[in-house]
């Protein structure tokens, strides 16, 4: 009795291996479940953690690049201002340039007018000093001629009381000197002769009456007086 009762409560040693396999396979399972369960969820957070750094990057590198742009059109209408104000320094320059030029012509124009002047101002000083030497000498002529004038004018006063002279302008330019009172018997008896000036702008007398045989003579003493 004891021997059946004993080999009742036993179990087989296979059944045994089989339940110990089967809790070792879902033990197994379990945990190969539970790390894909986990290697998924950390795929996927590392997954929106990369289309979120992606996201972030493409807003980044947009916003970089938007200011880029902005940054590339302020220094292009830097450049276009500075290539504006360079034009607007070149004109300028070229109108100073020119402006100079100008004031420089003028300045040499100036010069030369006024060595113009100078030489102009040397020349009116030696005109007037001619001009006063002259006047000095006509004056100087002038008195001695009215000098002269006035002895001439004794002279014929004293021809014409003694000697009753009459000086007449005749025809040929001539002078016609007529005398009278040259003969105490007929003191109204005429004696004259003429004179001019010929080619060689020397006295010649003619038309001498009475005719004189001295004529030669007091024409030569007019020539050329002593």
């Amino acid at each position: 009795m004891s021997c059946a009762g004993s080999a009742a409560g036993l179990k087989p040693p296979g059944a045994l291996s089989y339940k110990m396999v089967e809790d070792e396979l879902a033990l197994l399972d379990k945990n190969i479940n539970e790390f894909w369960n986990k290697f998924k969820s950390n795929v996927n957070d590392t997954s929106c953690q990369m289309v979120a750094l992606r996201d972030t990057y493409k807003d980044i590198n947009k916003a970089f690049a938007e200011k880029l742009s902005v940054k590339l059109k302020e220094e292009e209408r830097m450049v276009q201002m500075y290539l504006e104000y360079q034009n607007q320094i070149c004109r300028q320059n070229k109108l100073i340039q020119e402006k100079k030029d100008t004031l420089l012509k003028l300045l040499a124009e100036v010069d030369g007018k006024k060595q113009n002047l100078e030489v102009l101002t040397a020349n009116i000083k030696d005109l007037k000093e001619e001009y006063a030497r002259k006047t000095e000498t006509i004056s100087t002529a002038k008195k001695s001629s009215e000098e002269r004038l006035q002895r001439l004018q004794k002279s014929v006063d004293m021809f014409k009381d003694r000697l009753g002279l009459e000086i007449r302008k005749i025809y040929g330019d001539k002078l016609q000197f007529i005398f009278t009172n040259i003969d105490p018997k007929h003191p109204d008896s005429p004696f004259m002769f003429c004179l001019h000036l010929n080619e060689a702008r020397d006295y010649e007398v003619s038309d001498c009456a009475p005719h004189l045989e001295c004529l030669a003579e007091f024409q030569e003493n007019m020539r050329n007086p002593r």
